[in-house]
Order: structure tokens, then sequence, then C-alpha cells
């Protein structure tokens, strides 16, 4: 099959990207950069060089590819409405351009925020609508697409994608551990965290490509909840750092922006999507990564 990527090059799309050619598809990625292009095409993808601002670039990647997986996101913690109303554009003018074809359409979306007090499952429905929300509620315009002969499926990501390079929260959290000399946790570290290593995710992508159902919702999870005093004790470890408990009250300011996320309950099961794909994480916990110096690498 002849697949579009976006976000070919970043930590999520290169693993997908690698997982695709794998499996015998012909990828085509979206580069920002002439460096992101190079890497592809070593990997044996072709590249079209745009960005998510190319409208009319990503309309002429979707026309011509067999399917689209979107993963790109300009994540701008300075600006999210900026963020926000570039992802909501993207997914309208893919879906458009994939209208009546019957094409397959999956782009990124995430666990968090979909429920309170207990994990969030494939059945819940996102709670984000309309261009002011989180990612411009990109989800539920994606599977409004499936009325208009489009076979969209939504990929909600764990919190923490993880593994050997990974840029993300994780990397983040404990780069302040360092910065302050200690790995704190807010409060008393009970709320969770889902977690995947990036390999199964991306085979998770791999599998939804081929075997989900237009509207499908799929958990890219393969811990239902790590506690985030378990994730500040191996923070503590990699770096030989104490761990503390910070109160909720100081957690913004110890944190910064990422202190609002890691205080959050963000566990979420996969079980129907283990079921529907067939898909079943063999990956490293969070912990292993953590413990075998995955970030302390970096």
């Amino acid at each position: 099959m002849r697949v579009f990527v976006t976000g070919a090059s970043g930590w999520i799309g290169s693993a997908v990207v690698d997982e695709l050619l794998a499996t015998g598809h012909e990828v085509t990625g979206l580069a920002r950069s002439a460096a992101s292009a190079a890497k592809l095409e070593a990997k044996g993808a072709r590249v079209r060089r745009g960005d998510l601002d190319d409208l009319d670039g990503l309309r002429a990647g979707a026309d011509e590819a067999e399917a689209v997986i979107h993963l790109a996101n300009k994540h701008d913690w300075a600006d999210p409405a900026a963020s926000n109303a570039a992802e909501r554009a993207a997914v309208e003018t893919i879906g458009t351009a994939l209208t009546g074809s019957g094409r397959p359409f999956l782009l990124a979306a995430g666990v968090a925020g979909l429920t309170q007090g207990r994990p969030a499952t494939e059945a819940d429905p996102s709670p984000f609508h309309g261009p002011d929300s989180p990612r411009g509620g990109a989800e539920n315009l994606a599977l409004e697409f499936a009325a208009r002969g489009v076979h969209p499926v939504s990929l909600r990501f764990s919190p923490t994608v993880h593994g050997t390079g990974d840029h993300g929260f994780i990397a983040i959290l404990a780069a302040i551990a360092r910065e302050k000399g200690v790995a704190g946790y807010p409060g008393d570290g009970t709320n969770r965290w889902a977690a995947v290593h990036v390999t199964d995710a991306a085979r998770l992508v791999a599998l939804g490509l081929e075997k989900a159902p237009a509207g499908a919702r799929l958990h890219a999870v393969a811990e239902e909840g790590v506690p985030t005093r378990e994730i500040a004790e191996a923070i503590g470890r990699a770096f030989d750092l104490p761990v503390a408990s910070i109160p909720p009250e100081e957690v913004q300011a110890h944190f910064g922006w990422i202190g609002t996320f890691f205080a959050l309950e963000l566990a979420a099961s996969s079980t129907s999507t283990q079921e529907l794909l067939g898909w079943t994480p063999t990956g490293p916990t969070l912990i292993e990564d953590l413990n075998g110096g995955a970030y302390s690498a970096q």
C-alpha cells in the first residue's frame, strides 16, 4: 500500500516508517528539513518536503496515497492555540482530500483527558470538540469523515511513548530532576500514567492500518498505569538523585508547564485494541527502560 505519513521523521513517526517498510508498504514521508529528508531516503522511503502549514502539500500527499497516517503536531507549548489551529486545518485538509475514496486515514490522538476516576477505554468518546479544544478537536473531526466516505481511525497514544532516543515527557522530567537535583513526584505519587514502548506503538499503527474498521479508536497502551512515584524513583536511580514528594501547591513551580500533566491521572486500558488487532505488547516497560539506561545514556 502507498502510505503518506506526516511526522515521518519524528519520534513515533520514525518507528512507524520502519515498521511500514518492513511489512512491505511504500512510504512517502513529510519532511520539513533536508536532514529529515535524508534520513527518510536512507531508509528507502520517498519524501515530500513541507510542514503542517503547507495545506496544498498535505492535499497533494493525500491525493497520491492509498492511505494517510497523520502523526505530525507542532507541540508549541508557548502558543497552544496555534498548534490546535494547525492540527485542525491539517485534518480538515486531509479528510477532504480523501472524501468519497474509502481510503484509510489514521491520526494521532491521546488518552489524556478522556475520563476521570477510572482508566480510559476505547469506548470512551473524546470530550474535545471544536477548534478551541486540545488538538483542535481533531479526533472527533476526523471520525466525522466516516460519513463522507473516508476510513478514519484514531490512534490514541499513551502520555509516554518511551525508549532510547525519546525526547518527550519522560526525558523532560529527567532533565528537570537533574536541574533541580531531586527526582520529584506530585503529592503522594499515586496518580498513574499509561505507557507504551515505541516499537510496540509502531506495530500497533501498522496493524491498525491493515485491520481496524472505520471509526475505530485504538489505544497504544502497554501498561495501564505506572504510578508517578515509581517513575520518579526510577529517574532517581538512573541519575543517582534523591527522590521527594512535591506538595500539590508547589508542583507548577517545581515542574513548570509539564507539572499540569504530571499531576493528572492518565491511566488507560487497551484490552479492546489488543483483541481487535491481535496486538500484544512485547517491548520493555517504562521502568525497565529507565533502569536500563534508555534516558541516562542520552
